[in-house]
């Protein structure tokens, strides 16, 4: 049997431009990686991205808030929009803590991210750092008693049939919960199977699969955005944790993310191939601006 039949995600990996989209992803990568800041400052490289990477994901499910309004506040339990930038900011500190779990239980992490990004739906003072160290490993076993009575007993499981969807992003056709299990169970046994595809085509699909099913009866975008940060920072592409690929996405505008996936919804080759792509280019602009980060501590501006 060959690679590819075993390796549906490896088969993705030969469709047309994608290896050129890998190859500049992981030289951007190396780059970042290698700047002299990188060797003594990278704990704030790491914090700076997961707050960039909040702001970026919560302005893409229509909270699309300046970077010193998300640092500047500590309150994200009020309206629709702070509690979908409090849940970005939680997600983004939960991704590095699930790695070992993902690689062995990816449906158990997705029921934690979504756990985690409803859990402080309540209201509740939180400044961006509280809300960032709120969703720690043992931080985050308690979400559940806080989660709003608004969401009921759906926090932390797929939704069933009948339940409604609160995704303003995504309009889709909705598949229904059977197909979401069947799927859900196809990607986690991929996952667990490992393989040889790159991590910026594995992470693209776990994104553009989340999207697609809506698993969850809310915060599915900033969920599936968290997936593919824990792909990459697991894969050992981003270890860090500093090209948040949630900024690149979101500067890349919502037009340009919404055609790109549905090329992934197609999905024929050329389709796929430019939902990986504009996955790379979102990596990219990522790692551009942890650079200017990088520049702006080493002027001693940050």
């Amino acid at each position: 049997m060959s690679t590819h039949a075993s390796d549906p995600l490896a088969a993705l990996g030969s469709l047309p431009g994608v290896a050129d989209s890998v190859d500049s992803v992981r030289k951007a990568v190396d780059r970042v990686y290698g700047h002299r800041v990188m060797r003594r400052r990278s704990n704030e490289i790491t914090s700076e991205a997961a707050l960039r990477g909040a702001r970026g994901s919560a302005a893409l499910s229509g909270a699309d808030w300046a970077l010193e309004e998300v640092r500047r506040r500590t309150d994200f339990g009020g309206d629709a929009e702070a509690r979908t930038v409090g849940a970005a900011l939680r997600l983004g500190a939960e991704a590095g803590q699930l790695l070992s779990i993902w690689r062995q239980s990816p449906l158990r992490v997705l029921a934690r991210l979504h756990l985690v990004a409803v859990g402080d739906a309540a209201p509740g003072p939180a400044s961006a750092d509280g809300a960032l160290k709120a969703a720690s490993a043992d931080g985050a076993a308690s979400a559940s008693g806080a989660a709003s009575e608004e969401w009921g007993d759906s926090v932390g499981r797929p939704r069933q049939l009948g339940e409604t969807v609160d995704e303003p992003l995504i309009e889709a056709p909705l598949p229904d919960p059977a197909e979401v299990a069947g799927r859900l169970d196809g990607l986690s046994e991929l996952i667990i199977a490992g393989g040889t595809a790159p991590a910026l085509v594995t992470g693209a699909v776990v994104h553009g699969e989340l999207l697609a099913l809506r698993p969850f009866t809310s915060y599915n975008g900033l969920i599936a955005r968290a997936a593919e940060r824990i792909v990459l920072i697991g894969s050992g592409l981003d270890p860090k944790s500093i090209c948040p690929a949630e900024v690149g996405h979101a500067e890349q505008g919502r037009a340009a993310y919404l055609a790109a996936f549905e090329g992934y919804l197609s999905g024929t080759p050329d389709g796929m191939a430019a939902w990986i792509a504009h996955c790379g280019r979102a990596v990219e602009l990522g790692v551009r601006e942890s650079t200017a980060v990088c520049e702006a501590l080493q002027r001693g501006a940050a």
